[in-house]
C-alpha cells in the first residue's frame, strides 16, 4: 500500500520542514489543504507552486492531490439555490484542479461539508440536482488536467446531504464522469449501518481515493479501530491507490501522530496472511 498523510495538522511548520519529517517517518505521498498554502487557491502563483512541488520531490515525496477543497472559503456551495454561486462553485474548483496538476497532483477529495450542506427547505433531489450541475460544469475541464474529484460520504454529525456512501455513488452515476470516483474514509464510515470490510468489498473498483483515521478523531491505531479487516479487505478488493492519514485531532501532536499511525499500519500489514 502507498502511505500518505494530510498536512493541515502540521500547523506552524514551514512547507519544507513538514517535508522533511513527513519523508523521515516512511510516507511516500502529502495530501494537501489548499488553504495551508493560500487564502484563495488564485493567490498561490505558479512559481510557488512549481517551488512546493520540487521541494517535495527533493524529499522524495509526491503531493498527490487536495482535500477540504472549499473550507475557510466565501461565497461557495455546492448545493446553494443561488445558480450564480453554483456557477462560482464549480469555477473555483476547475482553479482548485490547475493548481492540483501544478503541484503535481492528480486527484481532489470533495468533503467541505459546511460548503454542501441541504439549505433550509431544500429537498434531497434539490440538493441532488444542484450538486450534479456543478459537477457536471467542472468535471470536463479536470479531466483535461488529468484530475478526478472523490466524492467523499461524510457522517449525518458533520452535513445533512451525502452521508454514505451509496448517495455519494448515486450522484457519481448520474453525473456519469470517469474523473467522478468514491471516496471512503474510516471515520465516516463508521457512522453506516453496514460494516467497513462490507463496504470496501461492495465497492471494490469504484474507489478512488481513502482514508484512515478513527472515531476518536486520530489516525489508525490512536483509536479502538481494528485495522486489519480493514487492510484485509482493501486487498481482496484489490485498492491500489493511496492510504492517507487524516486527522481531526491535533493534541498528541503532528510528529507523534504521523509517527504512530505509519508504525500502526505497518505492523499490522505485517500480520495479515
Amino acid at each position: 500500500m502507498k502511505f500518505a498523510i494530510c498536512q493541515e495538522l502540521f500547523e506552524n511548520w514551514t512547507w519544507p520542514d513538514q517535508c522533511r519529517l513527513i519523508a523521515e517517518v516512511g510516507y511516500t505521498g502529502i495530501e494537501v489543504a489548499p488553504f495551508t498554502l493560500a487564502p484563495n487557491i488564485n493567490d498561490l502563483a505558479p512559481a510557488r507552486r512549481r517551488e512546493l512541488r520540487e521541494q517535495a520531490a527533493a524529499c522524495g515525496l509526491e503531493i498527490i492531490g487536495l482535500h477540504w477543497l472549499l473550507a475557510k472559503t466565501t461565497g461557495l456551495h455546492l448545493t446553494t439555490a443561488d445558480a450564480g454561486m453554483r456557477a462560482a462553485t464549480a469555477a473555483y474548483l476547475i482553479d482548485l484542479g490547475r493548481a492540483c496538476a501544478d503541484l503535481g497532483g492528480s486527484l481532489m477529495v470533495f468533503g467541505s461539508p459546511q460548503q454542501r450542506n441541504l439549505p433550509a427547505g431544500t429537498s434531497r433531489e434539490e440538493g441532488q440536482d444542484r450538486a450534479a450541475a456543478v459537477f457536471e460544469a467542472c468535471l470536463p475541464a479536470l479531466a483535461d488536467l488529468g484530475v478526478t474529484i472523490c466524492l467523499e460520504p461524510l457522517t449525518p454529525r458533520e452535513t445533512n446531504f451525502l452521508n454514505t456512501c451509496d448517495d455519494a455513488q448515486e450522484l457519481i452515476e448520474r453525473v456519469g464522469r470517469p474523473n467522478f470516483r468514491l471516496h471512503q474514509d474510516v471515520k465516516a464510515m463508521l457512522s453506516e449501518a453496514e460494516d467497513i470490510p462490507s463496504l470496501i468489498a461492495r465497492y471494490a473498483g469504484r474507489v478512488g481515493h481513502f482514508h484512515v483515521n478513527d472515531e476518536n478523531l486520530l489516525g489508525p491505531g490512536m483509536g479502538p479501530t481494528d485495522y486489519a479487516p480493514i487492510f484485509r479487505a482493501l486487498r481482496a478488493a484489490g485498492y491500489a491507490g493511496w492510504v492517507s492519514v487524516e486527522v481531526f485531532d491535533y493534541r498528541p501532536g503532528a510528529e507523534t501522530i504521523a509517527r504512530e499511525s505509519l508504525r500502526y499500519m505497518r505492523e499490522t500489514l505485517s500480520r495479515l496472511a
